[in-house]
């Protein structure tokens, strides 16, 4: 499934997150999958790394409910992958905004495209 993300999936980008998204098949109980990813070659230490990712799933955790109350509405499911493309791990309320933000274009991109 990560491959065909990465392969075929549409891309936004909040900087310094990256988000890639492929609309699948509808699945009512998960209308949603999300991936992480902080790359070894932007930042070094493993530490910081997980923090990182630590802090994007959290952040997407806390604030899902904004895709997936549109998914079941509209009846589509995503599998989202958030890359993270910085050096050192951002601080949280930045973190939160950015997701949020990512959430709310791909929500508007769909309901453009379902028009």
């Amino acid at each position: 499934m990560i491959d065909l993300v990465f392969e075929t999936g549409k891309s936004a980008f909040q900087t310094p997150l990256r988000m890639i998204w492929l609309p699948v098949e509808f699945d009512p109980e998960f209308p949603v999958k999300v991936c992480v990813s902080v790359p070894k070659r932007r930042m070094k230490r493993a530490n910081q790394r997980n923090r990182m990712k630590r802090l994007l799933r959290e952040s997407y955790r806390l604030h899902k409910e904004i895709l997936i109350d549109h998914c079941r509405k509209h009846q589509k499911s995503f599998a989202i992958m958030f890359i993270a493309q910085c050096n050192t791990p951002l601080k949280y309320a930045e973190t939160e905004e950015k997701i949020i933000l990512l959430l709310q274009r791909l929500t508007r991109i769909n309901a453009q495209v379902a028009e």
